[in-house]
């Protein structure tokens, strides 16, 4: 069988508002409102907000340099394709490896973010058959059991095929931006919520800029969503070139869904208050805590129905990518030839999907606290792919005519020229800021020793697929990977 023929490919089925709604959905995920007291514990509320609308900015900026390898590369892969074009096989696994590890991550940190929600919502039942502690967090059978089934709901979801799960999400952002919106007309005409409580605006122990940095260096995290797009690019039932907009659309709405929740957390009740509150009484959700405080019941009844809103893109959402972008690496041959299945019903990467559940059932057995010691150290893996995606924009764009003698296939534009410059910066300063001890905002012990297990979990599996993987042909692993036979 030639490699044209052996190349399997997914059906074009994803349309534009489906593929925003990915992108948004597993951006805002469960973060927004799960996790502004611990954000404001570390920087205030108004060096969050400036934080994370920076954070957006530069991932807008990063933004352009994908656009643009969307447009010319629509393959799924993302920036495991990227990183082929611009630094050749190697530089790819590594891109692809660390971006796997994100998603994956991602995906079973939404699953542990649902038993949170449970453990609040029913607290008794939640805690049915504790069965040991991890890091101080009692892990019980039914924590184990509701996380677990999220994650094979939604496995079997993204096997039934894109357009299923692409509406599906559309319909669940649509229900967590309703959410906000009623969350936040609660917090105008309801007694006690004032913006007066957002005070003081930053730490007080530490300075301005050190606040917004410590946020800032958590973007690669809080808006991984919208790299999401790339990985659903073979499947765009609509032009590549729609795919920047949907990009900005969706940081944009991300960066506004988290500064809202921000301030409507912070408006509750003074919120050095509210987070003394939270560990004096060892409240497991304190932004529910905060909502019902102004809002009773019905405001948890909101801020639930949000909050799963948020857990159900983001499994859903990382799910699809994490499956696409182990089907595009067995593709390559550079992980075992079973991932380069699909399914011969539905025509979806099964194996990835079926992968990404057995990896994330592991994790409800840790407990959560253990489980965000790798959710730390991902922000690494992805900070890495958004340096080779920025790092080959950078190569394929020309300052003049003259530097396109030098390359004739660069595409002579000095200004994407420059963002992609910036988004090179930008995302080798997110590594810095994760990687530096010094800085606040650095790894924690524990986040480095699984940084290190995933490392050599990725040695093995390249040497053991390396010799197939290099001895194919330039132009037939340029087929494989692009579907072009010259980059």
């Amino acid at each position: 069988m030639g490699i044209e023929e052996d190349r399997k490919k997914l059906e074009r089925s994803l349309k534009p508002h489906w593929v925003w709604a990915i992108a948004f959905g597993s951006a805002i995920g469960w973060g927004a409102f799960i996790l502004p007291p611990d954000w404001m514990g570390d920087a205030g509320p108004l060096g969050v907000i400036i934080g994370i609308l920076l954070g957006a900015i530069l991932m807008m900026v990063i933004g352009v340099s994908y656009g643009y390898l969307i447009e010319k590369f629509p393959v799924t892969g993302g920036e495991f394709a990227y990183a082929y074009i611009g630094f050749g096989r190697k530089f790819a696994f590594l891109a692809g490896w660390f971006l796997t590890l994100g998603y994956m991550c991602i995906v079973a940190l939404n699953a542990s973010a649902l038993s949170l929600l449970a453990k609040f919502l029913f607290p008794d039942f939640m805690t049915i058959g504790t069965l040991y502690t991890v890091a101080g967090y009692d892990v019980s059978i039914m924590q184990i059991l509701l996380s677990s089934l999220a994650i094979i709901i939604f496995g079997l979801m993204n096997i039934r095929g894109a357009k299923f799960s692409g509406n599906v999400q559309f319909i669940f952002a649509m229900v967590l931006i309703t959410g906000i919106v009623l969350l936040g007309l609660g917090a105008v005409f309801t007694d006690g919520p004032s913006l007066s409580n957002a005070t003081p605006a930053f730490k007080p122990d530490q300075s301005m800029i050190v606040s917004i940095l410590t946020i800032l260096a958590l973007a690669p995290f809080a808006y991984v969503g919208f790299d999401n797009i790339p990985q659903a690019a073979e499947e765009f039932d609509f032009s590549p070139k729609k795919a920047f907009a949907l990009i900005i659309w969706s940081l944009l709405a991300a960066g506004l869904a988290y500064s809202a929740m921000i301030l409507i957390t912070a408006s509750t009740m003074p919120w050095q208050e509210l987070n003394n509150v939270i560990n004096a009484q060892n409240i497991e959700w304190g932004v529910g805590h905060a909502i019902e405080s102004y809002m009773g019941r019905l405001g948890v009844f909101i801020i639930a129905a949000a909050v799963s809103m948020g857990i159900f893109t983001g499994l859903n959402g990382f799910m699809i990518s994490s499956s696409r972008l182990t089907f595009a690496m067995g593709r390559a041959r550079i992980l075992p030839n079973v991932f380069r299945k699909l399914h011969p019903k539905y025509n979806t990467p099964y194996v990835g999907v079926a992968f990404t559940m057995l990896i994330c059932l592991i994790a409800p057995w840790f407990g959560r606290e253990a489980l965000l010691w790798v959710v730390d150290m991902s922000s690494t893996g992805v900070a890495i792919a958004y340096f080779f995606c920025t790092a080959t924009a950078y190569k394929y764009f020309a300052w003049s005519e003259s530097g396109k003698k030098k390359n004739p296939k660069a595409l002579v534009s000095p200004v994407r020229k420059v963002f992609s410059l910036l988004g090179l910066i930008s995302s080798i300063g997110f590594l810095v800021l994760l990687l530096f001890p010094p800085m606040p905002s650095s790894l924690g012990r524990e986040s480095y020793i699984a940084l290190g297990v995933w490392i050599l979990l990725g040695i093995v599996f390249y040497f053991a697929n390396q010799k197939r993987y290099n001895d194919i042909a330039e132009k037939d692993m340029n087929y494989l990977i692009l579907e072009k036979e010259e980059v």
